[in-house]
């Protein structure tokens, strides 16, 4: 029995598919990726003791990337827990309308704009409601339980903010689900509506006039969730559930037949598991929907974490909270990181010697 990945076995049963100019060109590079990922296609690194010898095969370092999709949560995850304040942390997850989801799915540059309007629209609030600004990480995710498309953003918020005009830190802010809800809901429409106006979009969608459902939208209630406050060790967890992964676990996906494929769905509403069948080349439709646009981030930052605040007004919150800000960590090597997840030092040979690189093996055709 092979340990190799379902999701690269299914990969490599349907390459002749996918493998083509046809084929959208991120996608095509990612499939390709996963597939050379940890073989002699992408090079290696040689390990010797006085008795023992080993290769330890690059990765491909893709975002859709099982595997290395891992390691990067977890150093994504190591590099946070320096840079955020030990306070109280709540989430947040927004959904649009499911009439919303085909203008998504076919105006990337649209959907790529919804985590800055997720931001904005609790910026806003937070300012308007407490006069305050916040620490703000959007993650945003295109798929849901049953692998259909469903945009959605995972907005991870600190429970607390800073003042300004009176330089202090307010601990805990009263998040209201409903207020939260409408400055979403406002900021999509409006952002919608923009799109229609500089004619990004097209006046109708399957035949109804979009201006039309943009105002039918802005009187229903659109769904908001708030999870409680939790620490940050908690909030890390909780956050890297939802970054850098494809949507396939490797439990869920069996390989039936060379035409047929069997998925675990979550469905959520219900609260259980429901297996489904598909043939290889509907399921592989769908796996292409959610491949991630080359050089988009899976997590960008906003608020007191925005790229021109972060070294300056975060230091002032550090100083106002009377804790101490810990310098970035270094990344961990492969072999710490195999250590720290399994407890087993790779370099030590079956004599407990320690192997050393001795070479390198350059990147060899398939």
């Amino acid at each position: 029995m092979t340990s190799e990945h379902p999701l690269k076995q299914f990969l490599r049963l349907t390459r002749e598919k996918w493998d083509h100019a046809g084929t959208p060109v991120h996608v095509r590079e990612s499939f390709i990726s996963i597939l050379n990922c940890g073989t002699i296609v992408l090079g290696a690194e040689v390990y010797a003791s006085a008795t023992e010898w080993k290769l330890v095969y690059h990765t491909c370092k893709s975002r859709f990337c099982p595997s290395c999709g891992q390691r990067a949560t977890e150093a994504w995850q190591e590099e946070l827990e320096a840079i955020l304040p030990d306070i109280p942390y709540v989430g947040t997850t927004l959904t649009v309308p499911e009439e919303f989801r085909p203008i998504l799915q076919e105006n990337h540059d649209l959907l790529h704009g919804m985590p800055a309007m997720a931001a904005e629209a609790i910026q806003l609030w937070a300012k308007a409601r407490y006069r305050v600004r916040i620490l703000v990480v959007v993650v945003q995710q295109t798929f849901g339980g049953f692998l259909n498309f469903h945009p959605h953003m995972h907005v991870l918020l600190s429970a607390g903010g800073l003042q300004e005009s009176t330089n202090r830190w307010i601990h805990r802010l009263a998040w209201d689900k409903h207020e939260l809800m409408q400055a979403w809901r406002y900021a999509v429409i409006a952002f919608l509506a923009e799109a229609l106006k500089k004619k990004v979009l097209q006046p109708t969608l399957f035949g109804k006039d979009l201006m039309d459902m943009l105002k039918v939208q802005l009187k229903r209630e659109w769904h908001v969730f708030i999870t409680h406050a939790m620490s940050k060790a908690h909030f890390l967890q909780y956050a890297g559930r939802y970054i850098r992964r494809p949507p396939i676990a490797r439990h869920r996906l069996n390989i039936v037949n060379d035409r047929t494929v069997e998925y675990l769905a979550k469905d959520t509403r219900n609260n259980r598991f429901q297996t489904l069948r598909f043939s290889i080349e509907r399921f592989l439709h769908i796996l292409m929907k959610h491949v991630p646009d080359a050089g988009r981030h899976s997590m960008r930052y906003f608020g007191l974490l925005a790229p021109r605040s972060i070294h300056r007004t975060l230091a002032a919150v550090f100083m106002l909270l009377g804790q101490k800000k810990r310098s970035k960590p270094g990344r961990l090597d492969w072999a710490s990181l195999r250590l720290k997840c399994f407890g087993q030092d790779p370099l030590i040979d079956d004599r407990g010697e320690r192997m050393s690189r001795v070479g390198q093996l350059r990147p060899q055709a398939a």
